[in-house]
């Protein structure tokens, strides 16, 4: 299994990285990422903070990817601060997207699905076909989510991404430790989405090394 939305207490998480990772474990994942919450003032310390847990996480069985979560940036600035992140060693970079829970700026899901250095768009809300292909031209993925609000348009994304041949993923968004789910509970949050069975399948048991897949040391969903 994966996770590739986390927080920990880097941001507004209760975990420290090393728990976090080890419950995953516990819970059978063998990929996590964990995407604090990031603008331009704590972005490099929370790459650097996070590499340093590596180890740990290998002793754990885990694969740990070094992200960042992109949050209420403006618009104008993501490509700017998700490159710099990859340049700093991030492995993953999410945009918090246009969730229909918070205010998150107009121009937000535009600006990550034309990014090249972005890889997964949190919770887009009710993102736009024309938004969707763009995700997809560029290899971004779309996030089910199972975070209590933020989910309210996982319908609408899935069939959005349907549309527009757009990856998808299903993650937590975990905050506290009951947020990490289970098998079964990964399987409810994709069929109640509006996947089929083969669909849940294929997204929830990628193959993670093919999916994340490095060009010029960037990876790219």
């Amino acid at each position: 299994m994966y996770d590739l939305h986390t927080h920990t207490i880097f941001s507004d998480g209760e975990l420290l990285p090393t728990e976090l990772v080890r419950r995953a474990a516990v819970l059978g994942y063998d990929t996590l990422a964990i995407t604090d919450h990031a603008d331009a003032s704590n972005l490099a310390h929370l790459v650097e903070a996070v590499a340093q847990v590596r180890d740990s996480a290998r002793c754990y069985g885990v694969e740990l990817l070094v992200g960042v979560e992109l949050t209420h940036v403006p618009p104008s600035l993501i490509p700017a601060l998700a490159r710099d992140a990859k340049r700093r060693g991030a492995d993953i970079v999410v945009v918090h997207g246009e969730t229909v829970m918070e205010p998150v700026a107009p121009g937000t899901n535009r600006a990550a699905c034309t990014c090249e250095y972005v890889d997964v768009l949190g919770h887009p809300g009710l993102i736009t076909i024309e938004d969707a292909r763009a995700a997809a031209e560029h290899g971004i993925a779309l996030e089910i989510t199972s975070r209590a609000g933020h989910n309210r348009t996982n319908g609408h994304v899935v069939r959005t991404a349907r549309e527009a041949g757009c990856p998808l993923t299903v993650d937590s968004d975990t905050h506290v430790p009951s947020d990490l789910m289970s098998t079964e509970a990964r399987w409810t949050v994709a069929l109640g989405a509006g996947l089929t069975e083969a669909e849940s399948r294929e997204i929830l048991s990628p193959d993670i090394k093919r999916l994340l897949q490095k060009e010029d040391g960037v990876f790219i969903i």
